[in-house]
């Protein structure tokens, strides 16, 4: 049973980690961090089958994760840290020269935890399908998951990446949507609107499922149900709504936070709202 009030405590960390880290080199992207951080959180907290202290690129018989929006790396440098990858200092590293901690995840610099360049959206589940059918093919157990924004599904490569899932039975394989509504250049519905998502991922031929990405609980129970559900011969898609800027009350629903730090007096006024629970870097 997971220690939903522990989860809690972690993501508000988290939440202080990624507003003290955009804020120290006023850039980077705040809103969607925030918003996803609740399943990141639950994710490598929780879920994953992963083991932080033994890292290599291979990743046999352990649980796989690959973040396709990757400006959201903020957000994933918190967690990794905080679980144990690096040391929890090398945030205050973040989007610095020559730093391990570029404002979008690479594999150059060697970064336990990340295991392929990201932020060229489109291009996540492509990997993740082929990360999956390798451990098809290996007879491993272990899953795959992925991370995407809404606006990010705007681009081709992910629905060739959903047909060849399909075509190949890759049942190893969770996809989740960060539904938010929100993209950089503004609402999503008035960018490119995307239709009826549950729709169109079920007409090619995926599982879909739906939670709420900013209640904890049912970010777990939601991410749990999806693990059930493999091996049965269609990858899961998980629509998880969020609310961009989460947690701070003045980024909440606004696409202006995407990419946008806070000034000194807005971080004090964030973390105000944040609750310190495991000790700031």
């Amino acid at each position: 049973m997971a220690d939903i009030q522990n989860l809690e405590k972690t993501a508000s960390q988290i939440r202080r980690d990624i507003v003290r880290m955009v804020h120290a080199q006023n850039s980077g992207h705040p809103g969607g961090s925030l918003g996803c951080t609740d399943f990141i959180t639950a994710l490598y907290f929780e879920i994953l089958n992963h083991d932080s202290k033994n890292f290599d690129m291979n990743g046999k018989n352990q649980d796989l994760f690959f973040l396709s929006n990757g400006h959201l790396s903020a957000l994933w440098y918190s967690a990794l840290a905080r679980s144990g990858y690096f040391d929890v200092k090398e945030l205050s590293t973040f989007r610095t020269l020559n730093s391990r901690l570029q404002g979008h995840p690479t594999t150059k610099e060697g970064l336990p935890g990340i295991r392929v360049a990201s932020g060229s959206l489109g291009q996540g589940l492509s990997v993740a399908c082929g990360a999956a059918l390798s451990k098809k093919l290996n007879k491993e157990d272990n899953l795959v998951f992925t991370l995407h924004g809404d606006g990010e599904l705007q681009e081709g490569q992910i629905w060739e990446a959903a047909l060849f899932a399909t075509q190949h039975k890759i049942d190893n394989l969770i996809a989740t949507v960060d539904c938010n509504g929100q993209q950089i250049d503004g609402p999503v519905d008035k960018v490119m609107t995307l239709g009826n998502l549950r729709a169109k991922w079920e007409s090619f031929g995926w599982i879909v499922l739906e939670m709420n990405g900013n209640d904890m609980a049912d970010v777990v129970r939601g991410i749990n149900e999806a693990k059930s559900l493999t091996g049965k011969g269609k990858p899961i898609a998980i629509l998880m709504k969020t609310e961009m800027g989460m947690g701070v009350d003045f980024m909440m629903g606004s696409h202006k936070w995407h990419g946008v730090a806070p000034n000194d007096e807005q971080l004090q006024t964030a973390l105000n709202q944040l609750e310190e629970t495991l000790g700031d870097y």
